[in-house]
């Protein structure tokens, strides 16, 4: 006799749509993922990049395959095409680089307006990967989206500096990686989804400090970029247990965003995700003591703007097919 699946939710299929119980849920998912990064931000001054990366993703892994086993199957870690999957995690890996390279130099707004720039290279990636076309409202978010992300790096600022571009380049990655799953992964199961990102992440970090080992960077570029030059610092106790804990916000966070996205619309629910920016501004008042500065409250409105009208366009779209 089969074992009998727990019911989990992560396990179990969606019970029909129920919209305000998908609203807490992403709610409690971009609030936990806003905790995390800003936590990873919090301890950068005492760890490197690659030793977050290889930590989290280690804890990841092990709660992964503890649900997969608690599911009762293990095979729920194996993807039905590895390929794209695992091309996903890459991509994903490319993200996050970006995203927490510039940390020790940005406010968790900036990284995170950066990163919100997703929707716009979606439009514009969406038109030669799946063959959609661009029409004026996509146009228009774009533009409304590059000014937002111009109001945001503030290029002729005193204090401009070519790091602010890294979490647009995050922006970018994750905008590849939602294209890769809408393409080849929708099939997929969930658990070996997140399971290939924690196998790349832990790869991608043990190849970096490979790296950084053989081709030892000098001392000047190490005090220029500590965060990503050095492989692995001296470890803490607390940069160790604050890696876990964000293992922990890092699943449970993707979890609650994906089961979100299964009981509810997702027109319903893209405007709610933008909901980041406010958190990642919350907290970075909480742990670093600063609000976002005139201009990046402008450019953070403007990219929220342009992704409401991608998301609204991407809804309306879906209706008329």
């Amino acid at each position: 006799m089969a074992s009998k699946v727990p019911r989990f939710f992560i396990f179990n299929a969606p019970d029909g749509d129920r919209p305000l119980f998908a609203m807490l849920l992403l709610i409690i998912g971009v609030f936990v993922l806003a905790l995390q990064d800003s936590l990873i931000k919090y301890i950068s001054p005492s760890t490197s990049f690659w030793q977050v990366q290889v930590i989290r993703a280690t804890g990841n892994l092990a709660l992964i395959t503890s649900l997969a086993f608690m599911s009762g199957s293990l095979t729920r870690i194996l993807p039905q095409n590895w390929r794209p999957v695992y091309l996903r995690g890459l991509m994903q890996a490319l993200c996050m680089f970006c995203f927490l390279a510039g940390a020790p130099f940005l406010s968790i707004a900036q990284m995170a307006a950066g990163l919100y720039t997703y929707p716009l290279f979606v439009s514009l990636l969406a038109i030669p990967v799946l063959g959609e076309t661009i029409g004026l409202w996509r146009l228009g978010a774009l533009i409304v989206g590059a000014g937002g992300a111009t109001f945001m790096l503030n290029p002729l600022a005193s204090n401009f500096s070519p790091v602010q571009f890294l979490p647009v380049a995050a922006g970018f990655f994750y905008a590849c990686n939602l294209l890769i799953l809408r393409h080849s992964c929708r099939e997929e199961n969930p658990i070996a989804l997140t399971f290939a990102v924690a196998v790349i992440f832990i790869s991608f970090g043990v190849l970096g400090m490979g790296f950084l080992m053989i081709f030892s960077p000098t001392l000047e570029i190490k005090s220029a970029m500590p965060f990503v030059m050095i492989g692995w610092p001296e470890l803490t106790l607390t940069v160790l247990v604050i890696c876990l804990i964000s293992s922990i916000l890092n699943l449970s966070g993707n979890m609650c965003m994906a089961r979100a996205y299964q009981t509810a619309d997702s027109s319903w629910l893209a405007p709610l995700d933008f909901t980041y920016l406010l958190f990642a501004a919350l907290w970075g008042r909480v742990l670093f003591d600063n609000w976002p500065t005139f201009y990046s409250v402008i450019g953070m409105l403007l990219i929220t703007t342009a992704g409401l009208i991608t998301a609204w366009r991407e809804a309306h779209h879906r209706l008329k097919n």
